[in-house]
């Protein structure tokens, strides 16, 4: 992943935008959790809770801590635009500015207005555990302006706001278990009491309620821990509040051992996506999260297919612009790994190390637009010296560059002739030719 950022001056006030270039994890910059997706005038725009790391009185050490949100943007999955923060923890009236415990949000868009929902702890003398704020902007990058007091009636976490076909806005939360109940239009007040939402599993810690509704059908989605460490479930009604019907699992639990898992569901251009957050940029530590990705899918009968996480995510990667192959579809069963850049730094990304003659690598949804480029690059570095080959999936004759990289221990750019010109979306195939050890960071066309 890549970023660059610029200033922008609005109205007195100066901020930074950043653009950001990735796969899973979606952002690499810093670290995101608890993703809730919205799509608004064509774009897509994710709004997660921030990871940062405790520091003496900041926050409490080896625990989650969070003191404030930020807002991204994307028009194709791919490329994403930070818009800054959003809210802060020391800028919301009615907040504990020392809590660091900007838990899950979600965002609503209602009569030309966009409404965004967080979780905090109230100031002392307030109410005891989580309140739901409500800031409300003009747009949907902000900015955003916090209201005086909590939602009444509302003490939990993870609010999720949907509004139905009839345009009745409901408003659900976690406290134990999942709680819904209607908004008034002005969408800052309960419209109805409470209601415990049934046909969830008796047993385990469940959170982080998300609905969305598809074909007359409300699909309730959320963390549960059946066993040790969350996954993701489902349940279906036919009513905004149920009662639901248990239909399974979406999402098992992480490979990598995160105790969390976060979602949303949106639909975009005619496909359904499932966000959600894993510890890529933080293995050893699974309170700093990061938010990932991936396409979702239906049965004939309206449940959802359970799905295998994947690295490569979503979205066309453009040729001429830096493809990091160790975001890959597929690999070779052996003589690949992946690992980070700079251990100490690990929002540098990560490298391929290919280890074994003939061991490969695959990255889908590669645009050659334009088409007829010349020339490859990549950055790589070699012990031993190698050659690498990269060709086009489905056709392995059709070689489109031969890179001889040379023996040396520094991370070099070289630039090599296509032997083989190619136009419209590829997936690529990279592999090692000879023997020896040789290490990729990225490759691009021009």
């Amino acid at each position: 992943m890549k970023y660059f950022s610029r200033c922008l001056t609005l109205t007195g006030l100066i901020f930074s935008v950043n653009y950001l270039m990735a796969q899973n994890p979606l952002i690499r910059d810093q670290f995101t959790a608890d993703p809730s997706a919205r799509v608004f005038n064509g774009k897509v725009y994710l709004y997660p809770s921030h990871d940062i790391l405790a520091t003496p009185g900041h926050g409490k050490a080896g625990w989650f801590c969070m003191q404030d949100y930020h807002v991204f943007s994307s028009t194709n999955l791919t490329d994403w635009t930070d818009h800054g923060v959003i809210v802060s923890q020391n800028k919301v009236p009615w907040a504990d500015s020392a809590a660091y415990s900007m838990w899950a949000p979600d965002c609503i868009e209602h009569a030309g207005k966009y409404y965004f929902y967080f979780p905090a702890p109230a100031k002392p003398g307030g109410a005891r555990g989580f309140s739901v704020g409500v800031a409300v902007a003009n747009d949907p990058s902000g900015p955003f302006v916090s209201q005086p007091s909590p939602i009444a009636g509302i003490h939990g976490i993870d609010p999720n706001v949907q509004i139905d076909k009839d345009g009745q806005a409901y408003i659900y939360w976690a406290q134990g278990n999942l709680y819904g109940a209607k908004l008034k239009a002005n969408m800052l007040e309960l419209a109805s009491e409470p209601v415990k939402l049934e046909g969830f599993p008796d047993k385990g810690l469940k959170e982080g309620p998300y609905l969305f509704e598809r074909k007359g059908i409300y699909y309730m989605t959320y963390p549960h821990v059946a066993d040790k460490i969350e996954r993701l479930e489902y349940a279906m009604s036919n009513n905004p509040l149920g009662p639901f019907k248990y239909a399974g699992v979406l999402m098992d639990e992480s490979a990598s051992g995160c105790w969390t898992n976060h979602q949303s569901v949106i639909e975009f251009k005619n496909q359904w996506y499932l966000f959600y957050h894993n510890n890529d940029l933080s293995p050893n530590f699974d309170k700093n999260r990061s938010v990932r990705v991936d396409s979702l899918f239906f049965n004939e009968d309206g449940s959802i297919r359970k799905f295998t996480p994947t690295l490569r995510g979503v979205g066309v990667s453009n040729a001429t612009k830096k493809i990091e192959m160790d975001r890959f579809s597929a690999k070779s069963p052996s003589g690949v790994e992946i690992a980070f850049l700079d251990t100490l730094n690990k929002f540098k990304g990560w490298k391929t190390i290919f280890e074994k003659p003939g061991s490969w690598i695959k990255y889908k949804s590669v645009s050659f637009d334009p088409p007829k480029l010349k020339y490859l690059n990549i950055n790589a570095r070699s012990a031993t010296g190698g050659t690498l080959l990269i060709s086009i999936e489905g056709a392995p004759n059709k070689i489109m560059a031969k890179m001889n990289i040379p023996k040396g221990d520094s991370w070099s750019v070289s630039k090599y002739k296509i032997l083989s010109t190619t136009s419209g979306v590829k997936n690529l195939i990279l592999q090692l030719q000879s023997s020896g050890n040789l290490e990729v960071d990225w490759i691009s066309f021009e």
